[in-house]
């Protein structure tokens, strides 16, 4: 059994604190360690980050307690109320795409990965690289063998799509990584913040698991080698468009149909009569198809339709190409407009209300459109019946291509701009309607408004819909040199980052933003909005040096613009990064300073109205800063000055939380009688607000009370 004094236990407690900081009770969690670690060892510690700068600090704890029996026991009882103990794994849920009805001659490449799938365990990661060209179904291969029927993956099979053929177009391994412990039914607030932490995280959540993970689109081994894993139960598909090197993979390559098969999965879709009613064209058919079962099945259309005229010589290397030019070539003038348009950036998902924006036309008339566009396989639908369209990679070159040639830079260009004036109005009023109460989120104009949500939930997960069309509507926005509707899709990210999390997915936007400021308008509101954010989300990323830098840099425009509201809030948010650093004399220093800005505001001055409750915010700040540095006395007036007036302002979350850190306050000189009815009061402020986490961590902190 492991010594809970050891350096390895300690290093593994402050690695599980660490992990849990997605949520405010892991941020609690995190700040209370602080605060015991600077009192065993006698001096301020620098939070750790990396895992060799967590051992660093677990010798210091293990050195001092080893010579102090009382600081063992202290560090005994609070190893005891911050421990986590997971809950039982609930079976994952598959999120493979739908197989397809008819498979064809792919007998030995399901031979190959049956064999991967069932071999012995020995040490090596089950792993396949399922690789061809586009349209040759290397993906769908892979779909359809999790598909099967199988006592292989009774844990589940679960799916990510990498985001494409080279780096530009790539998720980040962040991103990917919480797609798929989703998928394992992991809630984000129990996530860890770093990338390098999920990793470890994900690979430890499979460990017992039988469990099969594709992974689709993947490019290279630097880009994989995140989600991989020795678990002898899981078994790892990558499919590419190539064979990559630094991958120990079976190797599986999806190569194009024979003409026997090909006529065969022709048959298949339609019908013996159909396929003998076009023998006379079928061979030049084949031909153009060279094997694609992507182009096969679009070319099903074909087979019934008049003959289309000569097609464009350069679409007939390319067998998805061609496929896409043939059913383009019977498209109503509308849906191909639509087709075409819509094509011009690499949109990851997008509706009805996005196409007739850019189009210009009739929504009840652009859905028949989608969905006709998706039967001839020239749109992909985004799965679950909801509404969603998708290109394939090579469908989408053709479509954009097509728009350049017939529609001209011009019109592509206007076309882009109303698309990016649909994705940014959504976005700005729902991200209104999701916090209307936060300075942070311009109001829209009136007429701009939209669609009316019917809660700030609902509004919320319209943004978390199309929040990565935001992203990529930040990127064009750039790209078209229209700064300012890439910082209006930026301030509208805030709500997703301030309560649904998706840091990494945002980072990049939020470069984009920042950086446009700084050029464009850098003595602007908008200038220290956007470092704030960007601060905000580099904090929760554990990334605290860049952090500070982005705080600093939303002070100083904060400053230069005279919004003092948005300036105390800047400088206030770099003494929180300060707590999370356990740096709580610079956290006090900066609370003050915050404190001193709002001071100075006048009935003239934005934000007037909210200076009592940021008062009160910013004395529950210097309380708890004053708890990790060491004046408790001082540290209990300050939180109980806080906590007077949020009981009296109403304010039951913030009440809760001073709570519970006046309760934490009592725990640190291991006075559990005086801390009990504090937590028993925080539980019963929070009972039915959806504030599980946090009730959770006040109930162990009971329950470390009753036992201890």
């Amino acid at each position: 059994m492991l010594d809970p004094t050891s350096v390895a236990a300690i290093s593994a407690v402050l690695g599980a604190v660490g992990s849990g900081m997605a949520n405010e009770a892991g941020k609690w969690a995190w700040e209370s360690t602080g605060g015991v670690v600077r009192r065993i060892v006698g001096r301020e510690v620098p939070a750790p980050v990396a895992p060799d700068e967590r051992d660093d600090v677990a010798r210091m704890v293990h050195d001092r307690i080893r010579a102090d029996p009382q600081l063992a026991a202290h560090w005994a009882v609070f190893a005891a109320r911050v421990r986590r103990t997971p809950a039982p794994a609930p079976a994952a849920r598959s999120d493979l795409p739908a197989s397809i009805r008819f498979f064809t001659d792919r007998k030995e490449a399901m031979r190959r990965l049956r064999r991967e799938a069932s071999r012995r365990p020995d040490g090596r990661p089950r792993l396949a690289l399922v690789h061809g060209p586009d349209g040759m179904g290397s993906s769908t291969l892979a779909v359809h063998f999790g598909a099967q029927p199988t006592r292989l993956f009774p844990d589940g099979q679960i799916y990510a799509d990498l985001g494409g053929g080279g780096a530009g177009g790539a998720r980040d391994a962040g991103t990917v990584l919480r797609a798929l412990l989703r998928q394992l039914r992991v809630p984000d607030e129990e996530m860890p913040t770093g990338t390098d932490e999920l990793g470890e995280f994900f690979r430890d959540r499979v460990a017992d698991r039988r469990l099969l993970v594709v992974l689709d689109h993947a490019y290279s081994a630097p880009q994989v080698r995140p989600f991989l894993t020795p678990a002898p139960g899981v078994f790892t598909i990558l499919v590419a468009r190539a064979p990559f090197p630094g991958i120990d993979a079976v190797r599986v390559p999806v190569g194009p149909l024979s003409d026997r098969d090909a006529v065969r999965l022709l048959t298949d879709i339609t019908d013996k009569s159909t396929v003998a009613a076009a023998r006379a064209t079928l061979p030049s058919l084949l031909r153009r198809c060279g094997g694609s079962p992507y182009a096969l099945r679009a070319a099903a259309y074909q087979l019934s339709a008049p003959t289309p005229p000569p097609r464009r010589a350069e679409a007939d290397g390319d067998p998805v190409r061609g496929a896409a030019e043939d059913n383009y070539r019977l498209l109503a003038p509308e849906s191909a407009r639509l087709y075409r348009l819509m094509a011009l950036r690499a949109w990851p998902v997008f509706d009805a209300a996005a196409a007739a924006r850019t189009t210009g036309q009739d929504p009840e008339a652009v859905v028949e459109s989608l969905e006709d566009l998706a039967d001839r396989m020239l749109l992909e639908r985004g799965g679950s019946g909801n509404g969603r369209y998708r290109y394939r990679h090579g469908v989408r070159a053709h479509a954009e291509a097509a728009a350049i040639r017939e529609d001209g830079i011009a019109a592509c260009s206007a076309a882009l701009a109303r698309t990016l004036s649909a994705y940014t109005d959504l976005a700005a009023s729902a991200a209104h309607q999701a916090l209307p109460e936060s300075w942070r989120v311009p109001a829209p104009a009136e007429e701009r408004v939209g669609r009316r949500y019917e809660d700030r939930g609902a509004a919320l997960d319209a943004l978390l819909a199309e929040s990565g069309n935001l992203v990529e509507a930040v990127r064009c926005a750039e790209e078209s040199g229209d700064p300012d509707t890439a910082v209006r899709l930026c301030r509208a990210l805030w709500p997703l980052q301030l309560k649904a999390g998706h840091h990494e997915m945002l980072l990049p936007a939020l470069r984009i933003g920042a950086r446009l400021v700084d050029t464009h308008r850098p003595t602007s509101p908008d200038a220290g909005a956007l470092h704030a954010q960007l601060a905000h989300t580099l904090t929760e990323l554990k990334r605290w040096d860049e952090a500070e830098t982005e705080a600093r840099a939303a002070a100083r425009a904060e400053e230069a613009a005279g919004h003092k509201r948005g300036h105390a809030s800047a400088v206030e948010f770099l003494g929180l990064l300060r707590l999370r650093q356990w740096r709580y004399p610079e956290a006090y220093e900066c609370f003050d300073e915050a404190g001193g800005i709002l001071d100075t505001m006048g009935d003239q001055d934005e934000g007037t109205a909210d200076l009592p409750r940021a008062r009160a915010l910013l004395e529950r700040h210097r309380g708890r800063a004053l708890r990790g540095s060491g004046p408790r006395e001082e540290a209990r007036e300050k939180l109980e000055t806080a906590l007077r007036y949020f009981r009296s302002s109403g304010d039951t979350y913030n009440t809760a939380r001073t709570l519970a850190d006046l309760a934490e306050s009592r725990l640190d000189e291991e006075n559990a009688e005086a801390a009990l009815p504090l937590i028993e009061a925080a539980i019963t402020t929070l009972d039915g607000q959806s504030a599980e986490y946090q009730l959770r961590y006040l109930r162990r902190m009971r329950e470390a009370c009753v036992t201890g």
